[in-house]
């Protein structure tokens, strides 16, 4: 009897020891989880250094937590740091498989490095994950634009307006995947129908900027007139329109205004070498030889030091 109360006593010591191991992960799993779940808050309110410093405390103690290597990837995206963040899905990889939205910040970390092809690649991992999601077929699209396959990209466009009626975006970029394509009179029914879903509260202005670059580009200045007004109104720190708007009013002969615009679009983006170029060559139009070579001066400047020669035109393709 007395060996059994000792074997009986010792089963209740190692349950005990075991319920208390036990408990201490789950308390450990808790604080793991309530640490991701305040770097999640974080790095959706734009705290993004303080998202990264509780992931990477977290990532120290468990370097097995996918969760924290995706989510930190995430946030390295949002600094702009792809190459980082793409080593962290990487990482977070070896112990689960990404989702579909990890998939399409990888997409998006290769879309910032101007690699297309692998953004391709992973856009359409996401496509084939969420198959529904219009967002997923448009953001394939604009990859597949960037990589020069236009037929690929208006056929993911136009997937993207079957999932989704009057999906302005998407209607827009199917006009410069036929541009791209030189279809340039179907691309002008796909901007002008972007343009026509807005109503009469428009707020994109990207259908009436690609509008009116077409019939710049058409020679039909005038014509491109209205659209870039409106372009120019609903996003006026943009420089690609108002430098597209300034060549609408030069091939008018209006050079004043195109004057008046190109000097916006200058102030916009100064480091832009191809605006001083277009603004002393309409200095020098005027008669303004020394505001000309001024303008010159600062093109050859910039071009010494390689900066862009193409003007942005930012937005937010949703």
């Amino acid at each position: 009897m007395k060996c059994r109360l000792r074997r009986v006593a010792g089963f209740a010591a190692l349950g005990a020891a075991l319920c208390a191991t036990a408990l201490a992960q789950a308390a450990a799993d808790q604080t793991s989880a309530d640490a991701l779940t305040r770097a999640r808050t974080m790095a959706v309110s734009g705290e993004l250094p303080q998202a990264e410093s509780i992931l990477r405390d977290l990532i120290r103690s468990q370097p097995s937590f996918a969760d924290a290597h995706f989510l930190l990837g995430y946030v390295l995206f949002r600094e702009g740091k792809a190459t980082a963040s793409l080593a962290e899905f990487t990482v977070g990889a070896r112990t689960r498989r990404p989702a579909a939205d990890d998939f399409r910040i990888i997409a998006s970390d290769y879309v910032l490095l101007h690699d297309y092809s692998d953004a391709v690649k992973w856009f359409l991992e996401v496509a084939k994950e969420t198959p529904s999601d219009p967002v997923a077929w448009y953001l394939l699209g604009r990859a597949q634009y960037n990589n020069q396959d236009f037929r690929s990209a208006i056929a993911s466009f136009q997937h993207a307006l079957t999932l989704r009626a009057q999906y302005v975006e998407a209607e827009n970029n199917l006009g410069l995947a036929w541009q791209g394509l030189g279809d340039p009179a179907d691309a002008e029914i796909a901007f002008r129908v972007a343009i026509g879903w807005q109503g009469s509260h428009p707020s994109d202005a990207q259908p009436y900027l690609n509008l009116g670059d077409l019939l710049v580009q058409e020679d039909k200045g005038e014509q491109a007139l209205p659209s870039l007004q409106t372009a120019v109104r609903l996003a006026p720190a943009n420089p690609r329109i108002h430098e597209e708007l300034g060549r609408a009013y030069e091939s008018g002969g209006n050079l004043a205004r195109a004057q008046q615009e190109l000097e916006k679009a200058a102030a916009l983006a100064p480091e832009v070498s191809g605006l001083h170029y277009e603004l002393g060559r309409i200095y020098q139009r005027e008669g303004q030889p020394s505001r000309a070579r001024e303008q010159f001066d600062i093109c050859a400047k910039l071009n010494a030091t390689h900066s862009s020669t193409e003007t942005p035109n930012p937005f937010s393709p949703e």
